[in-house]
Protein backbone atom coordinates (compact mmCIF):
# COMPACT_ATOMS: atom_id res chain seq x y z
CA UNK A 1 0.00 0.00 0.00
CA UNK A 2 1.60 3.25 -1.19
CA UNK A 3 1.28 6.17 1.22
CA UNK A 4 1.58 9.57 -0.45
CA UNK A 5 -0.39 12.80 -0.22
CA UNK A 6 -3.18 13.63 -2.62
CA UNK A 7 -2.49 16.68 -4.78
CA UNK A 8 -4.63 19.26 -6.54
CA UNK A 9 -5.96 18.51 -10.04
CA UNK A 10 -3.70 21.23 -11.46
CA UNK A 11 -0.55 19.75 -9.88
CA UNK A 12 -1.65 16.25 -10.87
CA UNK A 13 -1.90 17.34 -14.49
CA UNK A 14 1.53 19.02 -14.36
CA UNK A 15 3.04 15.90 -12.78
CA UNK A 16 1.53 13.82 -15.58
CA UNK A 17 2.47 16.04 -18.51
CA UNK A 18 5.84 17.42 -17.35
CA UNK A 19 7.15 14.76 -14.98
CA UNK A 20 5.81 11.59 -16.64
CA UNK A 21 3.88 10.61 -13.51
CA UNK A 22 1.57 7.63 -14.06
CA UNK A 23 -0.38 7.02 -10.86
CA UNK A 24 -0.89 3.31 -11.48
CA UNK A 25 2.85 2.81 -11.98
CA UNK A 26 4.02 4.55 -8.79
CA UNK A 27 3.95 1.38 -6.60
CA UNK A 28 6.22 -0.49 -9.04
CA UNK A 29 8.58 2.50 -9.37
CA UNK A 30 8.85 2.79 -5.59
CA UNK A 31 9.52 -0.93 -5.24
CA UNK A 32 12.28 -0.75 -7.84
CA UNK A 33 13.97 2.16 -6.04
CA UNK A 34 13.64 0.53 -2.61
CA UNK A 35 15.09 -2.72 -3.96
CA UNK A 36 18.06 -0.85 -5.42
CA UNK A 37 18.65 1.11 -2.21
CA UNK A 38 18.68 -2.10 -0.18
CA UNK A 39 21.55 -3.41 -2.31
CA UNK A 40 23.79 -0.37 -1.83
CA UNK A 41 26.23 -1.12 1.03
CA UNK A 42 27.22 2.54 1.55
CA UNK A 43 23.72 4.02 1.71
CA UNK A 44 21.53 4.44 4.78
CA UNK A 45 18.59 6.40 3.34
CA UNK A 46 15.04 7.28 4.25
CA UNK A 47 12.69 4.94 2.40
CA UNK A 48 9.21 6.28 3.14
CA UNK A 49 7.01 6.56 0.07
CA UNK A 50 6.45 10.33 0.11
CA UNK A 51 10.16 11.05 0.36
CA UNK A 52 11.06 8.74 -2.53
CA UNK A 53 8.21 10.04 -4.72
CA UNK A 54 9.73 13.52 -4.37
CA UNK A 55 12.92 12.17 -5.94
CA UNK A 56 11.03 10.34 -8.67
CA UNK A 57 9.19 13.55 -9.52
CA UNK A 58 12.38 15.59 -9.45
CA UNK A 59 13.94 13.13 -11.92
CA UNK A 60 10.84 12.89 -14.15
CA UNK A 61 10.42 9.23 -13.20
CA UNK A 62 13.70 8.11 -14.72
CA UNK A 63 14.73 5.30 -12.36
CA UNK A 64 18.41 5.66 -13.20
CA UNK A 65 18.41 9.41 -12.62
CA UNK A 66 16.50 8.88 -9.36
CA UNK A 67 19.14 6.43 -8.14
CA UNK A 68 21.91 8.90 -8.98
CA UNK A 69 20.05 11.77 -7.33
CA UNK A 70 19.44 9.85 -4.10
CA UNK A 71 23.06 8.73 -3.99
CA UNK A 72 24.29 12.29 -4.59
CA UNK A 73 21.86 13.79 -2.05
CA UNK A 74 23.33 11.65 0.71
CA UNK A 75 26.90 11.97 -0.57
CA UNK A 76 26.67 15.75 -0.40
CA UNK A 77 25.00 15.71 3.01
CA UNK A 78 27.72 13.40 4.31
CA UNK A 79 30.55 15.43 2.75
CA UNK A 80 29.48 18.83 4.13
CA UNK A 81 28.95 18.32 7.88
CA UNK A 82 29.17 22.07 8.51
CA UNK A 83 25.83 22.40 6.66
CA UNK A 84 24.10 19.20 7.75
CA UNK A 85 25.15 18.28 11.28
CA UNK A 86 23.83 19.63 14.63
CA UNK A 87 20.52 20.80 13.18
CA UNK A 88 18.29 20.87 16.25
CA UNK A 89 15.90 23.74 15.41
CA UNK A 90 15.35 24.52 19.09
CA UNK A 91 19.02 25.52 19.37
CA UNK A 92 19.06 29.29 20.15
CA UNK A 93 21.72 29.96 17.52
CA UNK A 94 19.70 28.25 14.80
CA UNK A 95 16.57 30.13 15.84
CA UNK A 96 18.44 33.43 15.78
CA UNK A 97 19.77 32.73 12.30
CA UNK A 98 16.31 31.65 11.12
CA UNK A 99 14.87 34.97 12.27
CA UNK A 100 17.31 36.84 10.03
CA UNK A 101 15.11 35.75 7.12
CA UNK A 102 17.80 34.97 4.56
CA UNK A 103 15.93 32.13 2.81
CA UNK A 104 12.16 32.59 2.59
CA UNK A 105 9.82 30.30 0.65
CA UNK A 106 6.89 32.64 0.07
CA UNK A 107 3.30 31.58 0.85
CA UNK A 108 1.98 31.97 -2.70
CA UNK A 109 3.05 30.20 -5.88
CA UNK A 110 2.59 31.56 -9.40
CA UNK A 111 -0.89 30.22 -10.09
CA UNK A 112 -2.31 26.81 -9.08
CA UNK A 113 0.42 24.86 -10.88
CA UNK A 114 3.25 27.40 -10.93
CA UNK A 115 6.56 27.34 -9.05
CA UNK A 116 7.12 28.22 -5.42
CA UNK A 117 8.76 31.64 -5.05
CA UNK A 118 11.82 31.52 -2.79
CA UNK A 119 13.15 34.89 -1.66
CA UNK A 120 16.86 34.95 -0.80
CA UNK A 121 18.11 38.06 1.04
CA UNK A 122 21.90 37.74 1.21
CA UNK A 123 22.37 41.33 2.37
CA UNK A 124 20.01 41.21 5.34
CA UNK A 125 22.60 40.13 7.93
CA UNK A 126 25.84 41.59 9.30
CA UNK A 127 28.68 39.43 8.01
CA UNK A 128 30.88 40.67 10.84
CA UNK A 129 28.51 39.07 13.35
CA UNK A 130 27.16 36.01 11.52
CA UNK A 131 28.88 33.15 9.72
CA UNK A 132 27.79 32.31 6.18
CA UNK A 133 28.17 28.63 7.12
CA UNK A 134 25.60 28.98 9.91
CA UNK A 135 23.33 30.96 7.58
CA UNK A 136 23.44 28.27 4.91
CA UNK A 137 22.77 25.54 7.48
CA UNK A 138 19.40 27.15 8.23
CA UNK A 139 18.74 27.72 4.51
CA UNK A 140 19.13 24.00 3.81
CA UNK A 141 16.99 23.09 6.82
CA UNK A 142 14.21 25.11 5.20
CA UNK A 143 14.81 23.34 1.87
CA UNK A 144 14.59 19.96 3.61
CA UNK A 145 11.19 20.92 5.03
CA UNK A 146 10.02 21.91 1.54
CA UNK A 147 11.23 18.58 0.17
CA UNK A 148 9.32 16.82 2.92
CA UNK A 149 6.04 18.73 2.74
CA UNK A 150 5.64 21.02 -0.26
CA UNK A 151 4.24 19.33 -3.37
CA UNK A 152 4.35 22.65 -5.23
CA UNK A 153 8.15 22.68 -4.86
CA UNK A 154 8.68 19.07 -5.91
CA UNK A 155 6.27 19.20 -8.84
CA UNK A 156 6.37 22.81 -10.11
CA UNK A 157 9.84 23.71 -8.84
CA UNK A 158 11.30 26.94 -7.47
CA UNK A 159 11.52 30.45 -8.84
CA UNK A 160 14.37 32.03 -6.87
CA UNK A 161 14.37 35.77 -6.19
CA UNK A 162 17.72 37.03 -4.90
CA UNK A 163 17.60 40.46 -3.25
CA UNK A 164 21.08 41.98 -3.18
CA UNK A 165 20.09 45.05 -1.18
CA UNK A 166 22.50 45.61 1.70
CA UNK A 167 25.12 43.23 0.34
CA UNK A 168 28.52 44.36 1.67
CA UNK A 169 32.13 43.59 0.87
CA UNK A 170 32.28 41.72 4.20
CA UNK A 171 29.50 39.41 2.98
CA UNK A 172 31.06 38.97 -0.44
CA UNK A 173 34.42 38.07 1.10
CA UNK A 174 32.82 34.99 2.70
CA UNK A 175 32.32 33.43 -0.73
CA UNK A 176 35.35 31.47 -1.91
CA UNK A 177 35.18 29.34 -5.07
CA UNK A 178 35.14 26.21 -2.92
CA UNK A 179 32.25 27.53 -0.84
CA UNK A 180 30.26 28.44 -3.95
CA UNK A 181 30.95 24.97 -5.35
CA UNK A 182 29.52 23.47 -2.17
CA UNK A 183 26.43 25.67 -2.39
CA UNK A 184 25.73 24.78 -6.01
CA UNK A 185 26.39 21.09 -5.28
CA UNK A 186 23.73 21.16 -2.58
CA UNK A 187 21.25 22.88 -4.93
CA UNK A 188 21.86 20.17 -7.52
CA UNK A 189 21.54 17.39 -4.93
CA UNK A 190 17.95 18.29 -4.01
CA UNK A 191 15.26 16.93 -6.38
CA UNK A 192 13.71 20.38 -6.80
CA UNK A 193 13.92 22.02 -10.20
CA UNK A 194 15.05 25.63 -10.44
CA UNK A 195 12.71 27.36 -12.89
CA UNK A 196 14.53 30.68 -12.77
CA UNK A 197 16.87 32.89 -10.74
CA UNK A 198 16.00 36.58 -10.63
CA UNK A 199 18.29 39.18 -9.06
CA UNK A 200 17.07 42.56 -7.81
CA UNK A 201 18.92 45.50 -6.27
CA UNK A 202 22.39 44.68 -7.65
CA UNK A 203 25.09 46.31 -5.51
CA UNK A 204 28.82 47.02 -5.44
CA UNK A 205 30.88 43.91 -6.04
CA UNK A 206 27.93 41.99 -7.44
CA UNK A 207 29.49 41.53 -10.88
CA UNK A 208 32.48 39.60 -9.50
CA UNK A 209 30.32 37.32 -7.35
CA UNK A 210 27.79 36.84 -10.15
CA UNK A 211 30.45 35.77 -12.64
CA UNK A 212 31.82 33.15 -10.26
CA UNK A 213 28.39 31.89 -9.19
CA UNK A 214 27.20 31.81 -12.81
CA UNK A 215 30.16 29.68 -13.85
CA UNK A 216 29.17 26.88 -11.48
CA UNK A 217 25.60 26.67 -12.83
CA UNK A 218 24.48 24.23 -15.49
CA UNK A 219 23.86 25.69 -18.94
CA UNK A 220 20.12 25.11 -18.49
CA UNK A 221 20.04 27.18 -15.30
CA UNK A 222 22.32 29.85 -16.79
CA UNK A 223 19.66 30.45 -19.42
CA UNK A 224 17.10 31.08 -16.67
CA UNK A 225 19.03 33.84 -14.87
CA UNK A 226 17.94 37.49 -15.08
CA UNK A 227 18.86 40.74 -13.32
CA UNK A 228 16.14 43.36 -12.73
CA UNK A 229 16.84 47.04 -12.03
CA UNK A 230 13.38 47.85 -10.65
CA UNK A 231 10.37 46.28 -8.97
CA UNK A 232 8.28 47.19 -12.02
CA UNK A 233 10.53 44.97 -14.15
CA UNK A 234 10.36 42.21 -11.53
CA UNK A 235 6.55 42.34 -11.49
CA UNK A 236 6.54 41.43 -15.18
CA UNK A 237 7.92 38.03 -14.16
CA UNK A 238 6.62 37.48 -10.62
CA UNK A 239 3.05 38.74 -9.98
CA UNK A 240 2.50 41.20 -7.15
CA UNK A 241 0.15 38.82 -5.33
CA UNK A 242 3.09 36.42 -4.83
CA UNK A 243 5.46 38.99 -3.32
CA UNK A 244 5.68 40.50 0.17
CA UNK A 245 4.49 44.07 0.70
CA UNK A 246 8.11 45.20 1.01
CA UNK A 247 8.61 44.21 -2.65
CA UNK A 248 5.60 46.09 -3.93
CA UNK A 249 3.46 43.01 -3.54
CA UNK A 250 0.30 41.82 -1.85
CA UNK A 251 1.57 38.61 -0.26
CA UNK A 252 1.92 39.60 3.38
CA UNK A 253 4.60 41.22 5.54
CA UNK A 254 8.16 39.94 5.72
CA UNK A 255 8.18 39.77 9.53
CA UNK A 256 5.16 37.45 9.57
CA UNK A 257 6.60 35.23 6.82
CA UNK A 258 9.92 34.93 8.68
CA UNK A 259 8.20 33.96 11.94
CA UNK A 260 6.03 31.36 10.22
CA UNK A 261 9.06 29.73 8.59
CA UNK A 262 11.01 29.66 11.84
CA UNK A 263 8.05 28.04 13.59
CA UNK A 264 7.76 25.51 10.76
CA UNK A 265 11.33 24.24 11.14
CA UNK A 266 10.85 24.02 14.92
CA UNK A 267 7.71 21.94 14.32
CA UNK A 268 9.91 19.51 12.34
CA UNK A 269 12.42 18.98 15.15
CA UNK A 270 11.92 15.22 15.16
CA UNK A 271 12.66 15.05 11.45
CA UNK A 272 15.97 16.87 11.89
CA UNK A 273 17.02 14.74 14.85
CA UNK A 274 16.29 11.57 12.86
CA UNK A 275 17.84 12.90 9.67
CA UNK A 276 21.29 12.94 11.27
CA UNK A 277 21.47 9.14 11.03
CA UNK A 278 20.76 9.02 7.29
CA UNK A 279 24.24 9.45 5.91
CA UNK A 280 26.60 7.59 3.59
CA UNK A 281 29.45 5.37 4.75
CA UNK A 282 31.82 6.06 1.88
CA UNK A 283 34.22 3.37 3.11
CA UNK A 284 31.64 0.83 1.91
CA UNK A 285 30.94 2.40 -1.49
CA UNK A 286 31.80 0.13 -4.44
CA UNK A 287 34.43 1.96 -6.44
CA UNK A 288 35.77 5.43 -5.68
CA UNK A 289 34.41 7.12 -2.53
CA UNK A 290 32.62 10.46 -2.82
CA UNK A 291 34.25 12.65 -0.22
CA UNK A 292 34.70 16.40 0.27
CA UNK A 293 38.06 16.08 -1.47
CA UNK A 294 36.69 14.35 -4.56
CA UNK A 295 33.51 16.43 -4.75
CA UNK A 296 34.81 19.92 -4.01
CA UNK A 297 38.60 19.85 -4.03
CA UNK A 298 40.75 20.49 -0.97
CA UNK A 299 39.29 23.13 1.33
CA UNK A 300 41.48 26.19 1.30
CA UNK A 301 43.08 25.49 -2.06
CA UNK A 302 41.32 28.55 -3.46
CA UNK A 303 41.91 32.04 -2.15
CA UNK A 304 38.94 34.20 -1.25
CA UNK A 305 37.64 36.60 -3.86
CA UNK A 306 39.11 40.09 -3.86
CA UNK A 307 36.80 43.02 -4.49
CA UNK A 308 37.78 46.55 -5.48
Amino acid sequence: MVTIRSISPELAEKAKTELNEVTSRIPNDLEAIKSWLARQPHLNPRTDDQFLVSFLRGCKYSLEKTKDKLDNYYAVKSAIPEFFENRDPTDPKIQENAMLGVNLPLPFSIGPDGPRIVLVRMGCYDANQYSIVDIMKVCYMITDVLLLNDDVSTIAGHMVLVDLRGLTLATLSQFSPTFIKKMTSVIEAFPIRTKGIHFVNPSTGFDALFKMFYGFLSKKIQERVAVHDSFDALHQVIPKECLPEEYGGEGGKLAEIITDIKNDIVAHRQFFLEDAKYRNDERKRPGKPKTAGTLFGVEGSFRSLDFD
